[in-house]
Formats: C-alpha cells, structure tokens, sequence
C-alpha cells in the first residue's frame, strides 16, 4: 500500500478545478448595497419597494422620471421644456460649464435638474415640478429658476393646486448671482401664487439644502419631508466650523425640523401619494 503522501501528490487522481471556472459573473445593476444599513439589496425588490430599503427604511434617492411615476395618475404633460442654460459667465474649473451641462444631459436624459409639468394626482388637476439631484446636484441655474417660475405662473393663471418636490444641493455656482436672482424671482412668483387661494405642497427629499431651501421650497402651505432627509441652508460641517460648536444629534433631519416647528409632516415614501391626494381635496377652494 502506497504512504499516504504518495497519494496526495499523484495528480492524475484529481480533477482540478480552475478558480476563474467557478466565478459567477453578476452584471452590473443587479445588486445594490444600502447607504444606511449596508443590505445588499436586488435591484428591482428595491424598485417594486419604490427605492425603500426594505431592512432599514432608508430612503433612496428617485429619477425625476420615477418620481413622476409613483405619484401622479398618468403622464405629465410637461411645461418649457425647450428651455436651456447659457455659459454667461463662461465658467472653467477642472471643466467648462459647457461640458457640465453635456454631461448631465447625457448622463440623465434630461435638459435641466427640474422637469415641469401638468399633471393629477387621484383626479386632482395640478401643475407639479420635480428636482432631480443626478444633473449637478440638482442644483438650482437660470433655467431651473425659470421652469420654477413658469409653473407657479400657470397654476396662478388657471387656478390650480401646486406640488414641488425638491432635491437639491442649492444654488448654481457656474451662473453666480443670476442663480442667487431666482431665489428673488420664485419667492415673488409664489407671493402672487397665494392670492389665488390654491394649495402649495412641498416635498421636501434628500438633500434640500441652499438657495432651494431659502427660497420656493419652505415657502409653501404644506411642506412635508421624506424620512432623514438632510434639510437646511448650510451644511452641519460648514455651520460647526463657524459658530464652533458641536450641533445636536440628528441636526437639519427631517425628524429634527418636525420636532421644531419648522416643517408639518414627516411621510413614509409609500404614503406620499395618498397624503398628497387628500390635502388637495381638503386645501382646495370647494365651489359654491
């Protein structure tokens, strides 16, 4: 009988198996890992779970395009979309506002970080405009401040209800003060927006931060927030590092806003729509 170690080196008495054989090749977009929790998650349970973590309730970030469908009836019949950003200022930093613009374009889809439009919601009649933060950060240029406007003035002049929702990192740095200008221009337009006595419901999602929150976006009736969105002006680390102190846990969450007085409701993403609907019936001017 052969020793024990004779046996181990004969290699003919083996199959060998190629590590490169037994990898399973997974394409991209499959899986994703949560933001929060670290759950590795299918790509469409999180979609059929509209982009909710079904461990740890985080909420994902939406398209525009998702955003849309999820709450409105059926499509939106979209408001100035032939509306495109110039290079006033003929921005260049590591790259040309230009080529930002191109990219975003290309990269999204769509023309600007706000799509507009005329839309319903369980049969209300309303005008909507919905920020998406992948085109720079859902920043808010020239354009975005335009469509805004544009809006409010449709519901204005055919006395309907208007929903926002926002995702922004703030003002366009690459348009300098013509982005801090539409501030002024859609608080003015939502000023004359109230006169009409129809319901302004802002969804507030993460992040709403910068010009977008000083401006349209706390200016409504009704502002609601997704849950642990971040909402604020500055960022926690920007105001640390001015007053120089530590800020409380939670700071500039949605959560935190509620508990303070400074939004009306915090809303579970599966409950947006329906909480939408029946504000607007309640709002909503009732016909004598």
């Amino acid at each position: 009988m052969s020793p024990i170690k004779d046996w181990f080196q004969n290699k003919n008495k083996y199959t060998e198996v190629s590590i490169d054989s037994e990898k399973r090749a997974v394409p991209d977009g499959v899986w994703c890992k949560c933001d929060a929790c670290s759950e590795i998650i299918y790509q469409k349970e999180l979609g059929r779970n509209l982009k909710v973590c079904p461990k740890c309730n985080y909420h994902f970030q939406m398209t525009a395009d998702e955003r849309l469908e999820t709450l409105l009836d059926g499509p939106l019949q979209e408001l100035d979309a032939h509306l495109r950003s110039a290079d006033p200022l003929k921005f260049a930093a590591a790259k040309t506002y230009e080529e930002s613009l191109l990219s975003a374009q290309e990269s999204t889809g769509l023309s600007e970080a706000v799509i507009t439009g005329i839309g319903e919601i369980e049969g209300h009649r309303l005008v909507a405009a919905i920020m998406d933060f992948r085109f720079i950060g859902g920043s808010m240029g020239s354009v975005v401040g335009e469509r805004i406007t544009r809006a409010v003035e449709t519901a204005t002049q055919q006395n309907l209800p208007l929903v926002v929702v926002t995702c922004s990192g703030g003002a366009r740095m690459q348009e300098g003060i013509l982005s801090l200008m539409q501030m002024a221009k859609t608080s003015a337009a939502i000023k004359r927006f109230k006169e009409s006595r129809n319901p302004y419901i802002s969804v507030l999602t993460h992040p709403t931060t910068g010009g977008v929150t000083a401006s349209f976006a706390t200016l409504a009736d009704i502002m609601i927030a997704e849950p642990n969105a971040l909402i604020g002006f500055a960022g926690p680390r920007v105001i640390e590092q001015t007053i120089k102190q530590k800020l409380p846990k939670g700071f500039q969450t949605s959560e935190f806003l509620l508990e303070h007085g400074m939004i009306d409701m915090v809303v579970p993403r599966k409950e947006l729509r329906d909480t939408v609907a029946k504000l607007l019936e309640f709002l909503s001017p009732k016909e004598i």
